[in-house]
């Protein structure tokens, strides 16, 4: 059974990328008032303004930094939508190592070229990043390089809870943690940072409709792999996740709630018009999640959104 970190395991993280990815700005967000309750209290947690433009440059970084030499020379290898692929991309460049990055075809087009700037070989393969994923743990049994999954391995998530860390190290009076959920890294991380520095937050997990991977697992009481996928959020999108983040998520997590990719769209043309802010349409769900209300907030309640991912997807 593998191991999950814990507060320390995600201390040491954050020292470990110290210096290697930024500390994010946390931004209150009182501009919005006008457009839904509680709005004046939200803040958010700006992982848009991460290097390569999202959270996951932290558990690549820390993945690559804990690694042996040997198995950092050997190369770096896995399968992504776009930002875990970024963030392992960045921490090859930064070992002086290669790096090969398996995409789905859904995957943008910008996202690829950025890729190959960092130096990254790309393949595209599949429909899903299931398959893409399946592709590329071939190519690394083949090739000796090094598998780095995007949502499972513990050193990941120990990366991804230094999000949550810097957030309440911040501002302890944060009541409720807003999470987009992919395949879980991002939550898994942040609930075991939260609820060990504050028992009492909640946490919440938002996922697209067409891509409901852990609300339908934790509807069945058991991991679940979804028959299809049906958003345009395509960082939201495995048929499935793992058992680790099932886990975790199932003891942690207060609430996994679903939006829509136009309730997405609307939240991240409300953070471009008001806020300035450019954000990919996954990055959006905690915002459309509040606005559509589907998280309610309590009188007082100071609530957080992980602004996971910079882009325009969501506001073109």
């Amino acid at each position: 059974m593998v191991e999950r970190p814990d507060i320390a395991t995600i201390r040491a993280a954050a020292d470990r990328i110290a210096g290697h990815v930024r500390a994010t700005p946390l931004l209150g967000a009182a501009p919005l008032r006008a457009r839904f309750g509680g709005a004046e209290r939200l803040l958010l947690k700006l992982e848009n303004l991460q290097a390569t433009g999202s959270f996951k440059a932290r558990g690549a970084m820390n993945v690559a930094r804990s690694l042996d030499p040997a198995a950092v020379a050997r190369g770096l290898i896995t399968a992504s939508g776009g930002n875990h692929g970024l963030g392992v991309a960045y921490a090859a460049a930064s070992a002086g190592t290669p790096a090969r990055i398996y995409l789905p075809t859904s995957t943008p087009e910008a996202k690829a070229a950025k890729l190959r700037d960092w130096g990254a070989d790309v393949v595209v393969e599949g429909a899903v990043w299931d398959e893409a994923n399946e592709a590329a743990l071939a190519e690394a049994e083949r090739s000796g390089m090094t598998y780095v999954h995007p949502f499972a391995d513990p050193a990941v998530i120990a990366g991804q809870g230094t999000v949550a860390l810097e957030a309440l190290t911040a501002r302890p009076d944060i009541d409720v943690l807003l999470v987009a959920v992919g395949g879980g890294g991002l939550i898994s991380g942040s609930a075991l940072a939260a609820k060990a520095l504050k028992p009492g937050i909640r946490v919440i997990g938002i996922e697209a409709e067409g891509a409901p991977t852990l609300h339908a697992s934790r509807a069945a009481g058991e991991l679940v792999t979804l028959a299809e996928i049906n958003t345009a959020a395509g960082t939201l999108a495995p048929r499935r996740s793992e058992p680790l983040n099932f886990g975790i998520v199932e003891d942690l997590v207060d609430d996994i709630v679903l939006v829509g990719d136009e309730e997405m769209r609307a939240a991240a043309r409300l953070l471009w018009f008001e806020l300035g802010i450019a954000v990919e349409l996954s990055a959006a769900a905690p915002i459309a999640a509040l606005m559509t209300g589907r998280v309610p907030l309590a009188a007082g309640e100071v609530p957080c959104a992980i602004v996971c991912g910079a882009g325009t997807d969501g506001i073109g």
